[in-house]
């Protein structure tokens, strides 16, 4: 018997298992007006059963879709475990999405019953309730500034909660025979595509992909049961689902939930978790507030941090070329880290992690050997959505720089034409909701799903992600260019929040730039350059000779072919609600291309 799954074939199932056996330990604990409070196992059952007879009672049917659109949160939990018991289907929406995007998914998934957070997003909903038909009821969980609203369908969550709490003497047995009668094709829940190529697919996750994630997580995380994480990526994305959710029915984690969005970095300080995913501008965020700090740090103290970072940096190369372990993990080296860089860590609410893991997204190799100094092992990942989250992870015993590890037991991955990646296995999705000529275009007789990433294996087989097969670039004279790998490293300067490189059938290469507005605000006021708004700073001549000096930086380790000729600066600051952004933050580069064409025909004028 696998102990991560208990021989349980279903999700539910496990989670019956997991709160019978832990019952009082702690498993979910969220900060309220700066007080952390905790649920136990016993208590997320409760609520989770609660919330899923309270939808049984609605009309919510097996099968049929319970979304919610919140930040991450134990109600958010609470409703998805609730429903997924109850063999309904959970999904959830981005916070960011506007009314329209709110109306998509609801419309598209069929959404019977919808939770929300507060007022803001009560607002999008209830913009869009007529032209969602299917859709019975909104469950708000923070009433706060709601007391006058009178609508029917409108109910708040604790009275919900309280609804089936006062079902549950009666129709407990009911809640048990829902998760007894669950099977391990049936779907547990959606995820909605980020639509950089078009409207989102509902990607349907069944509770086979489930099971066999849980019986994988030992390949690439050694976190413990009562080891903390913190729940601060958006739940509706596959990585976070399966971090938060499922890795804890594996591992027994407690689970830590932010006070809100912008809390996280003091709130990561004061958990110190055990164990933290997060796509690769996080990491790069918490190097460049170091490199700032140490900027204005006095003279001693950066002298020790310097010594301690060529130390370390030394060490890391010794490292990742496969040197013995005494040429990397001296006594004397781990000494000189906890006296230079215990502090760092402490600041960054690293000074306990275990597993730290990055993704979605190119790693700059000058950042992961950043981390590896400072003695932190930042280990690259690589899975998607239709692949239920990981593929692979680098073992933290073979690092290999651009490379994410040897696939998983039980999971095949090979090469097909145009170098594309090819992944066979249990953690393959059941297909996109609704649209089965689109799953029949991705996953193939064979059962091979074709990712579109392009890739390499090396003689380990070990995997390699050089980009998406659409965004290579051709030049005119007939090159490959993969910009992920450009753009990556313009991102690990502190003054670049993202990048867009251009070529395709052009002789030379361009950029489009994003520069971080905190980090050039703080050189511009150092520097005493005058600036009146965002835009204004983007234009000032000593910001954009910054930046031309952090481009030719990258340029001097790139081919003659893959350098960046010039470049412009977008003077719009970009967020989630803008359409050249997904929820994730990703670029949309069709869109980018099209919006910004005129300032992309000027860079080659």
């Amino acid at each position: 018997m696998n102990p991560l799954t208990l021989d349980c074939d279903t999700a539910a199932k496990l989670f019956r298992a997991r709160a019978r056996a832990w019952g009082a330990d702690p498993a979910l604990r969220w900060k309220t007006r700066g007080i952390w409070k905790s649920a136990s196992w016993n208590d997320y059952y409760a609520n989770a059963r609660a919330v899923g007879l309270a939808l049984a009672d609605a009309g919510v049917g097996r099968g049929e879709v319970v979304t919610v659109l919140a930040e991450n949160r134990p109600e958010w939990l609470y409703a998805d475990m609730g429903a997924q018991c109850m063999g309904m289907i959970g999904n959830g929406i981005y916070p960011t999405s506007s009314p329209e995007q709110v109306e998509y998914v609801l419309a598209n998934s069929g959404t019977r019953v919808l939770f929300v957070e507060d007022a803001e997003q009560l607002d999008k909903a209830l913009a869009v309730r007529a032209r969602c038909p299917r859709l019975l009821r909104i469950v708000v969980m923070d009433t706060e500034g709601l007391r006058g609203l009178k609508d029917e369908s409108v109910v708040d969550f604790a009275a919900f909660v309280a609804r089936g709490q006062a079902l549950s003497p009666q129709r407990a047995a009911d809640f048990e025979a829902a998760i007894d009668a669950g099977k391990p094709g049936d779907i547990a829940f959606l995820v909605y595509t980020s639509g950089t190529t078009g409207a989102p697919k509902g990607a349907m996750i069944a509770h086979r992909n489930l099971i066999f994630q849980i019986g994988t997580v030992r390949e690439y995380l050694t976190v413990d049961k009562g080891d903390k994480t913190l729940s601060f990526l958006p739940l509706c994305h596959i990585a976070e689902r399966m971090a938060t959710v499922f890795n804890q029915l594996a591992l027994g984690t407690i689970v830590h939930f932010p006070e809100n969005s912008g809390t996280v970095a003091g709130d990561m300080r004061e958990v110190a978790p055990h164990m933290v995913f997060a796509p690769p501008r996080f990491w790069e965020k918490l190097h460049s507030q170091v490199e700032l700090f140490m900027r204005d740090a006095l003279a001693p103290a950066r002298a020790v941090y310097a010594r301690a970072l060529a130390a370390g940096t030394r060490a890391a190369e010794a490292r990742l070329a496969g040197r013995p372990r005494a040429e990397w993990d001296s006594a004397g080296l781990r000494l000189l880290r906890r006296i230079a860089f215990s502090n760092v860590r402490d600041m960054l609410g690293l000074s306990q992690v275990k597993n730290a893991i990055t993704g979605a997204a190119p790693v700059p190799p000058e950042l992961l050997k950043w981390y590896l100094a400072l003695g932190v092992d930042l280990i690259e990942g690589f899975g998607m959505t239709e692949t239920t989250g990981f593929v692979c992870a680098t073992s933290i015993e073979r690092i290999k720089i651009g490379w994410c590890g040897r696939p998983a037991p039980g999971v095949e991955v090979r090469l097909g034409a145009d170098d594309e990646i090819l992944v066979r296995g249990g953690n393959v999705f059941a297909g996109y909701w609704g649209l089965p000529e689109k799953t029949a275009e991705t996953i193939d007789q064979e059962g091979w799903l074709h990712t579109g990433d392009c890739g390499a294996i090396d003689d380990d087989g070990a995997l390699a992600i050089r980009d998406r097969i659409k965004d290579i670039i051709i030049t005119s004279g007939g090159k490959n260019i993969t910009p992920s790998n450009i753009e990556s490293q313009l991102k690990f300067s502190p003054y670049v929040s993202d990048a867009v490189v251009i070529g395709e059938s052009r002789h030379f290469l361009t950029c489009l730039i994003m520069i971080d507005e905190d980090n050039v605000a703080k050189f511009a006021q150092e520097a005493q350059v005058p600036y009146t708004d965002f835009a204004s700073l983007t234009r000032a001549p000593e910001v954009v000779k910054l930046i031309a000096q952090e481009v030719e930086s990258v340029n001097a380790r790139l081919a003659r072919v893959e350098q960046v000729k010039t470049f412009r600066i977008l003077e719009q600051l970009l967020t989630a609600e803008d359409e050249e952004l997904t929820p994730t933050m990703k670029l949309k580069r069709r869109v980018v291309a099209a919006k910004y064409a005129p300032l992309i025909e000027e860079m080659y004028r």
